[in-house]
Order: structure tokens, then C-alpha cells, then sequence
């Protein structure tokens, strides 16, 4: 037994083993617990006189010998002193054996302690009552049991959490206000712009969306031998398969100016790449009208195809009538040597390619030098592209160029930022020839022979965004101010043209197939409202009269109302939207179905005068549109009321993107992305000082 307490003695003090007598009483205790193991001895702890009290030894042996022999263990004084024992002689040996015997027995018992019992006698004074921590070794890293265990738990937690979250996210019914539909204007549009993959011609693209469509005037440019060149490609005119460069390059303008001011419309409603390619599908087959390659042209092809001005019959694109992609007659090539008005409109319409195209730098920079061929070549040969003696002088005749010199020369400078073409614009004398000083019974009516009020208004945005200044400023205050008053003469107040009495303008005067003049002004009356409102100024003034910008935009919302049905016909008169339009179109691959039978010159004619609807429907075409008396015939073979157009679509296109979705306003930038910034280069430095 002693052995044992010796050596709880070694472990807790760093003295040699004669510090067992200075052990507190914390010790003792201990020391008794450790005899605890004998159930037969007896510990007693005692105080008397200057004893520490009785050893275990000493208590075992008094139990074993009786009272009359006895081993004390005096301790010397707790602050130290000698370890004295008392024995008797006579019992050493009895003794010595007893003690060998128990050190035996306490040495097997003191194995027996279990691991808790051990911790308490290796535990300092301080550590009694506390747990051992408990570590996990991760590898890389050793971390407490406990804090692993909160990780693990706060991990598993969120985990489950979240996938609670998207549980219910998932399954539960979402009541967010749904998008409003979209407006009749954005529908139109979808449709108006279809019109345009009915009308082309050449080898047509898969994505064409028009099934009783296919590849036609295959052998266009090649049949003439005259000419011998390809000319596949382009668009048709209207219900023939005549393709006319006049109208054709202003359509192609027109809805160039819509892109550049509208882009963000077109990409909400989704027709933007739809837009742009109608866009390259018609400036392409320009380039292949004259050769784009050079600097100097001595010619222009003007048309393709024939109408029937002569009477005979001849077979030719008025006379027969048959599917453009069944045509085997011969196609004549008209050709121009002194045609400013046709130039100088083909010029506008790749100088505003030019700009839609602006990211894509080389075939961006094709347009423009084809712009610049055409404009040298309208500068230097003077004249009329009608005086040629083609069909252009019946159907499509212009009566002047001047105004495609100005409005050519505006689009030239906005293309390429060359201030010799804005000078030209705005040159007082131009200006005069175009009739910008005079207002005659046409004056603020936009087609495609009269491009004046579109040159004015173009040359006033430039004004209201970058006020160029001298020299420009006179002239350009002067078309500013004009502008104010075509759209003043616009409003119904002014009385300045007649309207039907279901409130249509009658910009032609009365004259059959009103729309294509409609449809311009309504597109400048919204675009003009939208300037005004980029340039923060709330209205503008007639007379003086102030008038809000938003008398514009009612404007244009009625005259587009009108042909979209609200007229005393309740009809629509664009083919396929609303619930009733003509179903008698004047145009010959709408009206012969596409059944695997080759009609002949005469054999369509059966097709052109049977009263049944057309066996195709050509969607998105605006027809000519009803008389000054709001009246309308549904009749194919009557091509003022019920014949399409590319110029006429055209301006039904921009002028339904000027008014659709959300007023988000024009786009102030893109248009001057090519002019460089508007003030006088610095002076020179100054010489180096010389004494």
C-alpha cells in the first residue's frame, strides 16, 4: 500500500518522495480513495496532538495485530521536518512479510482501476470535474469534435432549407401580373413585314415563311441580251413581277430611317434580324445594278420586266397573268445614262444601309462607296430616269431631282460625316429648285417621287441634336421651320387637307390609293413628336397657336386606326390582320394556287377574273385603299383599290414601329455615328520662341 502512495506522491510532486509528508489534506483524501479497493481495511483520518493523522498503513495494521501492537506514522510538521517510524523489535519479520504480501495485493488491485479512476489521480487540483475535448482529424486539418459537429449540422440545415425553398418556389402557383399583350400596332408590324418575303424574287431562302412562294426570275439580267448580266434578285413591285428601282430604293430607305431610329422597337417586338435582312435582300440587288466596284458609272439598269403601255400582246408582265416562278417569257433590262433622280435615290437608300449596318465595318463600307459611285454619277449625268422612254414614265415618273439631291445629300452626310454633301443640302439655291420656298398643293406630302418634307425633316434633327452652326444654321432654321409647319398643316384643326367623313387625310387630293401617302405622314408626324421630345421641348408652335407633341401622335394613331379598321367599312386594310380585309388582292401569285399546273400567258386569266377569294393569302399587304368617299370594292381586277406596293408597305412599316409598345423614344446617336464632332479644330501651336 505504501508503494501506491508513494508513487501518488511521484506523480504530483516534483520533489523526491519525503514530499509525502507535506501533503495537504486534498491529498490525503486522495490517498484514502486509493485504498478504497480493500474492502476490509478500515481508513480513518485523525487529528491529535502534533500527528497529521493516521497512515493507511497504520489503520490496516491496527485491525490485523489488536490494540497491543501498533506502527505509527508520525508526520513531521506540515511545513517539513523528519518521517519518523516506531516499531517494536520483536515484530519486524511478522511485519515485513505482512507488507510484502500486501504490496502484492495492492499492486493486482491497482491494475483493476479503470481509465476513469486513473484520469482522477493523473488530474491536477484544477482539472477535476472537467472532460477531456475530443478532436476529428480531417487530414488537412484537426478540428474540435464539437465545432465539426455544429459545421456538419448548419451545413445539412441550409442544405435543406434551400431545397425547401425551390420546392416551394416550384410547385407553388405563381400570380406575378402577366405582360400585357401586345398592342395592335406590334401585330400589324408582324404582319407588314411578311409582305416583303411574298415580293421576293431570285432564289428564295428557306426561312421564307411563304409556301406558295418559290425561286423566279432565275434568268433576270441574262434574258436581255443586251445586257447579259445577272440581275437575279430584288424585290417585285406590286401585284406584277415588275422590279421598278425608283420605289423600290425609297421603300428600302424608308425602312432603313425606321431601324436607325427605332432599333429597340423592332428588337422588343422581334423583328429586328427579320428587318435588317429585308433591308440587305434589296441594297444587294442595287449593287448589281451598276457596277459598285468602280468610282465612275456611264450606266444604271432602271427595271426589270415589261408592263403592257403598248396595247399588243405581246406577252409581258401586265399582259400575262401567271405565278412569277412560271414566267418563261422574255424580260427586258431598261437602262439609264442620265438619271439623277433614280441615282441619287439609290444613293440615299446605301448611304442609310450604310448606318443599319454599321457594325459589320466592310459591307458597311461596300454601301457607302456604292453610295458615292451612284451620288458622282447623279451629279455629273443631269436628268430624269422617266425620260428614258421605259415604263417609268406610266407608272412611276418623276417629275424632278432636286429633291432627291437634297434628300440624297442629307443621307450622303449622316453616312460618311463629308461636310461637302451637307453643304450641298443645305445650299439656299438647292433648295429653291425643290420648292422648299413655296407651298404648292403637294407641299408636306412624302412619296416616293416627292422626298422634300422627308430631306426637312431629317435636316431639323440634325439641328435639334447638334446644331451644326455656321455656315448651315440659316438654312437649317428655314427647313426647322418648315417642318413645324407641314406638321401644323397635318392637324385636323388647320383644315389644310380634306378628310373623308371617316376622318381619312387626303394628301393626294382625292386621287385613287391614298394609303402610301398616308402612312408617310403618319410615320413623321410620330418621329417628329419623338424629336421634339428627345430635345426636351414639349410641343411646337402654329401660328401662334402652341400645340403639345402629343397632337402629333394622335394624329398618326387615327390615319393608322383608320386602315387597321376602325372606318365606316369595318374593314382592315392590311391582309390578314383583324377579322375582315380583301380577300381579292390584286396580285398574281396570290390569286393562282400553287397546285403543280403551269399556267400559260392566257391560261391565269381565269384565275385573275373568277370572283372566288384568293387561293393565298399575302399577309401583311396594305392594298391601295378606299376612294375619297370612304368606299371600298373588294374587286382583283380594280388595282386601285385593292393592289399593294413596296413603297406603300414601307411606309405602313415605319410608321407601325413609330407607334408600337412603349414610348421609349428615338435612338439620338446611331444616325451620327459617322459625322465627327461639331467645332472648329484648335489653332496651331504658336512658333518656338527665338530671342
Amino acid at each position: 500500500m505504501l508503494v501506491g502512495i508513494t508513487s501518488c506522491c511521484f506523480a504530483r510532486c516534483s520533489r523526491p518522495p519525503h514530499c509525502l509528508t507535506v501533503k495537504q489534506k486534498s491529498s490525503t483524501t486522495s490517498a484514502r480513495n486509493l485504498a478504497n479497493p480493500l474492502p476490509h481495511q478500515k481508513l480513518e483520518g485523525e487529528r491529535s496532538g502534533g500527528r497529521r493523522g493516521r497512515s493507511h498503513f497504520e489503520a490496516w495494521e491496527s485491525e490485523e495485530k489488536g490494540d497491543g501492537e501498533r506502527m505509527s506514522i508520525y508526520g513531521r510538521d506540515p511545513w517539513g521536518g523528519p518521517l519518523e517510524i516506531h516499531a517494536d523489535s520483536a515484530t519486524d519479520d511478522d511485519r515485513s512479510r505482512n507488507l510484502d504480501l500486501d504490496r502484492a495485493a495492492l499492486s493486482m488491485t491497482s491494475r483493476q482501476l479503470d481509465e476513469t479512476q486513473q484520469s482522477w489521480l493523473l488530474a491536477g487540483p484544477g482539472d477535476k470535474g472537467k472532460k477531456k475535448k475530443k478532436y476529428v482529424d480531417l487530414g488537412c486539418l484537426i478540428v474540435s469534435r464539437k465545432i465539426f459537429l455544429w459545421t456538419v449540422g448548419a451545413v445539412v440545415a441550409a442544405a435543406a432549407l434551400a431545397g425547401l425553398i425551390t420546392l416551394i418556389v416550384k410547385t407553388v402557383p405563381h400570380h406575378h401580373r402577366p405582360r400585357p399583350p401586345p398592342d395592335n400596332y406590334t401585330l400589324a408590324l408582324h404582319k407588314a413585314l411578311m409582305f416583303f418575303n411574298a415580293q421576293r424574287s431570285g432564289r428564295i431562302p428557306k426561312h421564307n415563311n411563304v409556301s406558295w412562294r418559290g425561286n423566279s426570275g432565275m434568268k433576270d439580267g441574262f434574258s436581255d441580251p443586251s445586257y447579259g448580266r445577272s440581275l437575279v434578285g430584288g424585290f417585285y413591285d406590286a401585284g406584277d413581277a415588275i422590279k421598278f428601282n425608283f420605289p423600290a430604293s425609297f421603300a428600302m430607305t424608308m425602312l432603313s430611317w425606321s431601324v436607325i431610329e427605332y432599333s429597340a422597337k423592332y428588337e422588343a417586338a422581334g423583328e429586328l434580324v427579320h428587318v435588317k435582312e429585308i433591308i440587305k435582300w434589296g441594297v444587294d440587288y442595287l449593287l448589281k445594278t451598276f457596277n459598285s466596284s468602280a468610282d465612275t458609272i456611264d450606266r444604271v439598269a432602271a427595271q426589270v420586266g415589261q408592263g403592257a403601255t403598248s396595247g399588243g400582246t405581246n406577252p409581258n408582265d401586265h399582259y400575262c397573268w401567271t405565278r412569277p416562278e412560271d414566267i418563261d417569257y422574255p424580260r427586258p433590262v431598261y437602262v439609264c445614262h442620265s438619271c439623277s433622280d433614280l441615282t441619287a435615290e439609290m444613293a440615299a437608300a446605301l448611304a442609310s444601309a450604310s448606318i443599319v449596318f454599321k457594325d459589320n465595318k466592310a459591307y458597311s463600307q461596300k454601301l457607302v462607296h456604292g453610295a458615292a459611285t451612284l451620288w458622282k454619277f447623279a451629279r455629273e449625268q443631269r436628268g430624269r430616269y422617266s425620260e428614258g422612254g421605259s415604263d417609268a414614265s406610266v407608272f412611276y415618273n418623276s417629275t424632278s431631282y432636286w429633291d432627291e439631291f437634297v434628300w440624297g445629300g442629307a443621307w450622303m452626310y449622316l453616312a460618311t460625316g463629308n461636310s461637302s454633301y451637307l453643304q450641298l443640302s443645305t445650299h439656299p439655291k438647292l433648295a429653291k429648285h425643290a420648292g422648299a420656298f413655296w407651298g404648292g398643293p403637294d407641299y408636306g406630302v412624302l412619296s416616293w417621287d416627292n422626298k422634300l418634307t422627308g430631306a426637312q425633316v431629317l435636316l431639323s434633327r440634325l439641328r435639334l441634336f447638334l446644331s451644326p452652326g455656321y455656315p448651315y444654321e440659316e438654312m437649317l432654321r428655314t427647313f426647322h421651320n418648315q417642318t413645324g409647319i407641314i406638321m401644323c398643316s397635318y392637324l385636323p384643326v388647320f383644315n389644310s387637307f380634306n378628310r373623308t367623313k371617316g376622318g381619312l387625310i387626303q394628301l393626294n387630293h382625292g386621287r385613287p390609293q391614298p394609303l402610301q401617302y398616308v402612312v408617310n405622314a403618319a410615320f413623321l408626324a410620330s418621329l417628329y413628336s419623338d424629336y421634339l421630345e428627345a430635345a426636351d421641348t414639349p410641343g411646337w408652335y402654329c401660328g401662334p397657336n402652341f400645340f403639345p407633341t402629343g397632337a402629333l401622335r394622335d394624329f398618326a394613331r387615327t390615319q393608322i386606326d383608320y386602315i387597321l379598321g376602325k372606318n365606316p367599312k369595318k374593314m382592315s386594310y392590311v391582309v390578314g390582320f383583324g377579322q375582315r380585309y380583301p380577300k381579292h388582292v390584286h396580285h398574281r401569285g396570290a390569286s393562282i394556287p400553287k397546285n403543280g399546273v403551269k399556267y400559260n400567258c392566257k391560261g391565269g386569266w381565269k384565275w385573275r377574273d373568277t370572283k372566288k377569294p384568293n387561293p393565298n393569302t399575302i399577309i401583311g399587304a396594305m392594298v391601295a385603299g378606299p376612294d375619297k368617299h370612304d368606299g371600298f370594292h373588294d374587286i382583283r381586277t380594280n388595282y386601285n383599290y385593292t393592289e399593294p406596293t413596296l413603297a406603300g408597305n414601307a411606309g405602313l412599316v415605319a410608321a407601325l414601329v413609330a407607334l408600337s409598345g412603349e414610348s421609349t423614344g428615338v435612338d439620338k446617336n446611331t444616325i451620327f455615328s459617322a459625322v465627327p464632332p461639331m467645332f472648329p479644330s484648335p489653332p496651331p501651336p504658336p512658333a518656338p520662341w527665338r530671342p
